[in-house]
């Protein structure tokens, strides 16, 4: 139960002690300024608190979006400040340097001894000098404004959500109070929480083919009571059901998984908007959004596998294909993304271009559409299931993801060799925790650290590329069985260590883990492709899914603030070089079906110790959830 403690006496007529408790705070009223510390230390020390000038006017809305939030520890608007458990002790300094009257400007300056800034005469709502009103301070300022100001300059972080239109003010007078109501009147408050509860960037067909309806969804569960959390699983069953559609390999059956896959992705557009709506924020629910979608979307490739082989055309290794191509797509932009998240003097002609193209409205639309996002890929492979085959589906997606990678890869390496930025211990550090490199590789970069050291730059991301080509070469080019895949995942094994026996803080150093990862699933599906033998790419494609869901799991864990995964984890599946070597060596070793039955050993084994781990730690964790925001109102 959060608290809200009224500063000052009741104005008569005020809805606001009703709306607080509509927002789920039981509301306390303090008329007697020398009652408010006394007020916020009774609050139990595990609760959300909140202080409310009584005199607030403004929307529902504007407290719901500074006092309900629950991803800040601090928020404030005009008039209200709310603070966390976390926050409580700096909001209870804050209130009592504000009664003492000894506020500083800045950390460390006092202010002027002047009148006790909570017990200056002010008029009172009918205008009657001599009555005491909370909470004025000397600057005329209320007193959670005050607060919220203190606590800036205590280096706690307020976050002042963006209103838009809303309003939240605290009137000083009668004629204020009126113009401030009719302002609330003029805005319609639903219509605003609902274009705020859309994404302010989205792609082309999200935005114009799903959103404009997907919001009315959100508040009709909203109103219901309904959860994002269950939005995201009726969300993943859908998708289910789709992919078991398809696995009919019937055209009613491909109609149907198309339909399905769409409907899926209005409910994945839906617990997101609930969520910005209703402000229903949680780890476990952005954990749960973001895996969730990577589990639809693969369960779905299965699911057109299998259709096809029910009707004579094996096209596993274009599911399996797709899966990598997509992945590493992700890795690539996690990757960069991290290096760049807060390095210094981050600018380039490039990033300029790309601000400047921005400004035109129709390029902004054309390269959002460019890069395949999730909308237009699932609408593309929805239509095509629905009107074509699983194989031309495969190509289709296959020659689109592809030209989007290159397209995004292209701008980023030209960002990459424009930019004169300088990478934090943090961004390095990221990028290691992506490379997920086993006991083999950081034995071997301890060992080779001072050679590392001494190479150049440019040399890092190269020798990930060279390790990366020699074991998939090697994978495609020689004979199945021979020991040449094996002596090409020990030459990756020490080149990817060489590659992270330096902090990575280059240029081009985040390529090092997608590299890395499309050497470890490339090498999977070339061996399992050439191996022709029956269950050996289903095996795969599990055991790639397998690892690709714990590569995923690590970014949302480091973009959390939580880190990478723990040590054993990495020990106890290997590491990248070691799955990979172990697999050139269950080629090399094994013949006919039992290559088969020792990937789908691996795949059970290593997706069996990846979730339990995952699971385990974000329902106990206390990793903030990912901030998304919607559209500014």
């Amino acid at each position: 139960m959060s608290t809200a403690i009224l500063t000052g006496p009741p104005v008569p007529g005020s809805p606001l002690e009703g709306e607080l408790r509509a927002l789920g705070f039981g509301v306390r009223v303090v008329t007697e300024p020398s009652q408010t510390p006394s007020a916020l230390a009774s609050v139990p020390a595990g609760e959300r608190v909140a202080l409310v000038d009584s005199r607030f006017v403004g929307h529902t809305h504007s407290l719901r979006l500074a006092l309900t939030d629950p991803r800040f520890p601090a928020a404030a608007v005009p008039g209200a400040v709310t603070a966390q458990p976390e926050a409580r002790p700096a909001l209870a300094h804050a209130l009592d340097t504000a009664v003492r009257g000894e506020a500083p400007a800045v950390p460390g300056a006092p202010l002027a001894p002047a009148a006790h800034p909570l017990r200056q005469p002010m008029p009172a709502e009918g205008g009657a000098p001599g009555t005491e009103v909370l909470p004025q301070t000397d600057t005329g300022d209320p007193l959670p404004d005050r607060l919220a100001g203190l606590l800036d300059a205590d280096g706690t972080a307020v976050h002042r959500p963006d209103l838009g239109s809303l309003v939240a003010a605290v009137p000083a007078s009668p004629q204020q109070r009126n113009e401030a109501r009719q302002s609330v009147e003029a805005v319609d408050e639903e219509a605003v929480r609902l274009r705020s509860a859309v994404k302010a960037r989205d792609g082309f067909f999200t935005t114009h083919f799903i959103s404009p309806y997907s919001r009315y969804i959100a508040r009709w569960c909203a109103r219901r009571g309904l959860t994002p959390n269950q939005v995201t699983t009726a969300s993943l069953l859908t998708a289910l059901i789709a992919a078991a559609c398809a696995a009919t390999g019937t055209r009613p059956g491909y109609v149907a998984a198309g339909v399905l896959l769409l409907a899926s992705f209005v409910l994945d557009c839906t617990d997101g908007q609930l969520a910005r709506y209703s402000l229903q924020y949680s780890t476990l629910g952005a954990w749960l959004d973001a895996t969730f979608d990577r589990a639809k979307e693969y369960a779905y490739y299965a699911g057109l596998a299998l259709g096809a082989a029910r009707g004579g055309d094996d096209v596993w290794a274009l599911a399996l294909g797709a899966m990598v191509l997509q992945t590493c797509r992700h890795v690539i932009d996690f990757s960069f993304n991290e290096a760049n998240h807060d390095a210094a003097a981050n600018t380039s002609p490039t990033a300029a271009l790309s601000g400047k193209l921005d400004s035109v409205g129709w390029t902004v639309w054309l390269r959002r559409m460019i890069v395949l996002p999730i909308g237009e890929r699932w609408a593309m492979i929805a239509v095509l299931t629905a009107c074509t085959t699983p194989r031309v589906t495969f190509v289709v997606l296959l020659i689109g993801c592809g030209l989007a990678a290159c397209y995004t890869t292209a701008g980023r390496l030209l960002r990459s060799v424009t930019r004169r930025a300088t990478r934090t211990d943090r961004a390095a550090q990221a990028l290691a925790d992506l490379a997920d490199s086993g006991p083999l590789a950081r034995g071997l970069a301890r060992a080779l650290r001072p050679l590392g050291r001494a190479l150049p730059r440019v040399a890092v991301p190269l020798l990930a590329l060279l390790g990366a080509a020699a074991v998939t070469a090697s994978a495609a080019f020689t004979s199945y069985g021979s020991a040449w895949p094996v002596l090409g995942a020990a030459v990756y094994t020490l080149f990817s260590a060489l590659a992270v026996s330096r902090p990575l803080k280059g240029a081009l150093d985040w390529l090092v883990p997608p590299f890395l990862r499309a050497a470890e699933y490339g090498t999977i599906l070339l061996l399992a492709a050439r191996s022709d033998t029956h269950g050996a790419l289903p095996a795969a494609f599990g055991l790639v899914a397998a690892v690709a869901y714990h590569h995923y799991d690590t970014v949302y864990r480091i973009r959390g603030g939580t880190g990478a995964p723990p040590r054993w984890l990495t020990q106890a599946i290997a590491g990248h070089e070691g799955r990979t070597l172990l697999v050139a060596l269950l080629a090399a070793v094994l013949g006919g079906s039992g290559f088969a039955t020792a990937l789908t050993a691996l795949a059970v084994l290593v997706a069996l110790v990846v979730l339990f781990e995952s699971i385990r730690f974000w329902v106990s964790a206390g990793a903030p959830a990912v901030h998304d925001e919607g559209e500014p109102a």
